[in-house]
């Protein structure tokens, strides 16, 4: 089935394989993951990269079974251990909501908690009721050791049960979900030391932190020169040297091989498309856009695409909570299948702007040269294999 889905175009295959493999054997991943030491890597954003990083670390150590595509819950975690059937280790990027699922089948040696944003709203609905869905898994897990961003209250309040908690100072460019306290309400007070409550949750005492590009850990102080952008990144790369180090790999390897990620599943690649050059950028909610206009070139003209089908949720309220208003000054274009909704909020945030739901077709626009294009999830994967397919 995953080579027929890859044949006639409709995917890599990962989802229907493993979906195939689960209606004929319920207890197939349970069954795959026995004796491998499986990382479950979760969160809002940030898991695809984070969990490559992870994985080209621990090649350090062995083989890696890693569903790098992408496809995050119980299916394509099964199909990323059936194509790596003598993998000693398992990366597995996982779905929030599908965390405790996926972690009662592979009794996981260590889980990843980035983030807890709003996303998909249709679908996974207040960011407390995903943070309680995993706190269920660290709860139930109290062998596995969690990685747990300490900067982001509703990861902290997630992760307050676990038994043995490595706490990394990851930063969080996005608190608007956390104004109030995940465990009882009330206004969390920012100080010199970080967040806390009067309820008693407070940021915890991370064990990794950053300075700038220099990662501290226990025994650690190394410079991350990473070849991807963004501060978030630096943030991610942490995460990943503490779960890659913490399984025994040596912290200048890990390094290296993190630092040495230029591109993760298409994003950030520089793509040559006519007179233009693509830089492609994956945002795909709030929190993600507040990370990646950071990090866009204050010239480029920007290119805009969004999708509401189901991976995406088919709820576009976001957009509003997005500062389009950073991009005025800019060349832009709304594009995707909701292109006119994008429409609608830029002329709101004062932004003169171009619509095509075709993003190609939306560069004619432009004078030539470079272009960041920044997509959400399924129009940024439509995107992407359109490129690969014009070459």
């Amino acid at each position: 089935m995953s080579g027929l889905s890859r044949r006639v175009g409709l995917g890599g295959g990962s989802i229907i394989g493993g979906r195939v493999t689960m209606a004929l054997d319920p207890d197939a991943l349970r069954s795959l993951a026995t004796r491998r030491q499986v990382v479950l890597v979760t969160g809002t954003n940030g898991k695809t990269t984070t969990s490559h990083m992870v994985a080209a670390a621990l090649r350090s150590l062995g083989l890696v079974a890693h569903n790098a595509s992408g496809s995050n819950m119980a299916d394509g975690a099964l199909a990323a251990l059936t194509d790596a059937l003598d993998a000693e280790w398992a990366v597995l990027e996982v779905d929030e909501l599908h965390l405790a699922g996926v972690a009662s089948a592979t009794d996981p040696a260590a889980m990843v908690i980035l983030n807890l944003t709003r996303d998909q709203l249709d679908r996974a609905a207040e960011v407390r009721r995903t943070a309680a869905a995993i706190a269920r898994a660290v709860v139930a897990h109290p062998q596995t050791t969690v990685f747990a961003n300490a900067d982001d209250p509703m990861v902290v309040w997630a992760a307050s049960e676990a038994v043995r908690p490595v706490w990394v100072g990851a930063g969080s460019v996005w608190r608007s979900d956390t104004v109030g306290c995940p465990s009882c309400g009330r206004s969390l007070t920012e100080s010199a030391t970080g967040w806390h409550c009067e309820c008693g949750l407070t940021r915890p005492s991370p064990s990794w932190w950053l300075e700038d590009d220099i990662a501290h850990g226990p025994g650690v102080s190394s410079r991350l020169a990473l070849s991807l952008p963004g501060q978030f990144n630096l943030g991610n790369a942490l995460m990943a040297l503490a779960a890659s180090v913490t399984a025994g790999v040596e912290p200048e390897a890990a390094i290296a091989k993190i630092s040495a990620l230029s591109r993760v599943a298409g994003r950030y690649a520089r793509i040559q498309y006519g007179r233009h050059t693509l830089r492609l950028l994956l945002a795909k909610n709030p929190a993600g856009w507040a990370a990646t206009i950071a990090m866009l070139d204050g010239s480029r003209p920007v290119v805009v695409a969004v999708n509401a089908r189901e991976a995406d949720g088919r709820d576009t309220s976001w957009l509003w909570d997005v500062e389009f208003e950073r991009l005025v000054g800019r060349v832009v274009a709304a594009s995707g299948e909701r292109a006119a909704d994008l429409g609608v909020r830029l002329s709101y945030a004062g932004i003169p702007h171009v619509t095509n739901t075709d993003p190609l077709a939306a560069l004619a626009e432009f004078l030539e040269g470079e272009v960041d294009v920044v997509a959400n999830y399924t129009a940024f994967h439509s995107l992407y294999r359109r490129l690969e397919r014009a070459g």
